[in-house]
């Protein structure tokens, strides 16, 4: 019966307008379609419009990063990628085992150019960087220096070694170091993330505080201003 209702008005709506003519008619089609106008604006910005966020990247500085929904989409899976390993998740130096460590890591890298492939570019806007950018930064200057100079190491004790436990490894206590070390850096590439996807205390569910960095180690230690967000919708 509402079927009925809606399909007899619609009707009598579309007769009556059929029976306008001259200037009544321009001017309730010009009315109709300012409204189409008007709603299909409203819809954009609610799904595509872009905001800008500052966040403090590792081994760079404070950058603004322009988002939409896409984007944000993008950031939420590369948050859950990063808090969810042994990137974000610390490893004890009695505890767990650096091949498994390293594997996981692989995982993180691949994993990350697989989403970043899968993904549609973010519409890039001069006064801002995109999700993509701190992700790349993420392979290049984080994970990709890491694997590059443990991974091979500790292949050729394990070919040398085939029979032999990790802990007999020279360098295991160094990699262990290093593990640290560059798990501070995805721990704040995890937080970049969460600002970007909108993720509300982000701290609380990785749950865990990275171990904070040794004398001397690259980075200028550890006196980084933490990652902060200062959002607002661009105009």
């Amino acid at each position: 019966m509402g079927a009925a209702l809606i399909g007899a008005l619609t009707g009598l709506a579309v007769f009556s307008l059929t029976q306008v003519t001259n200037r009544s008619l321009f001017a309730i089609t010009g009315g109709v379609a300012g409204a189409a106008a008007v709603l299909a604006v409203q819809w954009y910005q609610r799904t595509a419009r872009l905001t800008e966020v500052k966040v403090t990247v590792p081994q760079l500085s404070e950058l603004t990063f322009a988002v939409n929904n896409d984007s944000r989409q993008v950031a939420w899976q590369m948050f859950v990628e990063t808090v969810t390993r042994v990137s974000t998740q610390p490893l004890a130096s009695d505890q767990g085992v650096v091949r498994e460590a390293l594997s996981s890591m692989y995982g993180l890298f691949a994993t990350t150019r697989e989403t970043l492939k899968a993904s549609r570019p973010t519409a890039t806007v001069p006064s801002g960087q995109t999700v993509e950018y701190l992700a790349i930064t993420m392979l290049n200057q984080a994970l990709r220096p890491f694997l590059s100079h443990w991974h091979p190491r500790l292949q050729e004790f394990e070919r040398a070694h085939p029979d032999g436990h990790e802990s007999a490894w020279p360098e295991n206590a160094a990699c262990r170091t290093a593990l640290q070390e560059v798990q501070r850096d995805i721990y704040d590439y995890a937080i970049g993330f969460a600002r970007l996807a909108g993720v509300r205390e982000a701290e609380a569910l990785i749950g865990v505080v990275p171990a904070p960095r040794s004398p001397g180690a690259g980075g200028g230690g550890d006196d980084r201003s933490p990652t902060v967000v200062r959002p607002h919708t661009r105009s």
